[in-house]
């Protein structure tokens, strides 16, 4: 009998002790918990800049073409078109410009022969002789695409092969938007901290995103960033990923 009246006891005793121990353990997780949560409260933002450029370079690319049924002859009046060509460009205020190699090709015409059999035969040559303009003065050069067409009075069709206007800058820039950006991400912190009654401690992380050069009001976005060649006025959008400290 004395040991059934102790079973109860012994029960309520180790029930406590497991209780105790429980409480204890559950203690000390959530103390640890709180604590790391505590030293790790951060809080990320991105952060970003934009910035209206101007290109500063402007690269122009153009061909003109001979044809003669003697490659001499046709290299003669490639010289002859050359100098028609400097003397133009000259006259524009270019003095200087690159002349890429000449492309010969032969022209062939085909015909039949009594057999019924067709061969092909020479009947001349094509030369065409490419240039390239790389100038500072934007709008003198940007013109010089549509003034060429001058040129067909001499008997030269001088074909433009575009304009790319680049900004040579660019590094630079992204170096000082990217602080921009980070400034930029900061406020953003801030803002939100401050409506939790929280302040920002200190910066942890900034990665910067891709960078979107695109013509002037335009929003195009990629994931390898745009470098816009074809617009004179441009503009640099930059982003930044941030990670704040909280106190």
């Amino acid at each position: 009998m004395e040991n059934q009246s102790s079973r109860p006891h012994l029960f309520g005793l180790l029930a406590g002790l497991f209780l105790a121990a429980g409480l204890c353990f559950a203690s000390i997780t959530f103390t640890r918990t709180w604590t790391h949560l505590h030293e790790s409260q951060v809080i990320e933002v991105t952060g970003s800049a934009r910035k209206d450029i101007l290109s500063d370079l402007v690269i122009w690319r153009a061909s003109f073409t001979v044809e003669d049924e003697s490659l001499l002859n046709a290299q003669e009046k490639l010289k002859a078109d050359r100098e028609k060509v400097a003397a133009f460009l000259r006259a524009k205020g270019v003095a200087e410009f690159s002349l890429l190699p000449v492309q010969i090709r032969e022209i062939t015409a085909r015909g039949r022969r009594e057999e019924d059999e067709t061969v092909t035969r020479r009947i001349g040559y094509r030369l065409t002789q490419k240039l390239e303009l790389k100038s500072t003065d934007l709008v003198p050069a940007s013109a010089l695409g549509t003034e060429s067409a001058a040129l067909l009075a001499q008997g030269i069709a001088l074909v433009s092969e575009g304009l790319e206007f680049i900004y040579t800058k660019s590094s630079e820039a992204k170096v000082e938007m990217m602080a921009e950006a980070t400034k930029d991400a900061r406020a953003r912190a801030e803002q939100i901290a401050g409506q939790g009654g929280r302040r920002i401690k200190e910066l942890r992380t900034a990665r910067m995103g891709v960078v979107q050069i695109n013509p002037r009001y335009s929003s195009a976005t990629s994931w390898e960033g745009n470098n816009d060649i074809t617009a004179l006025e441009k503009t640099i959008i930059t982003t930044v990923s941030a990670t704040f400290a909280l106190e």
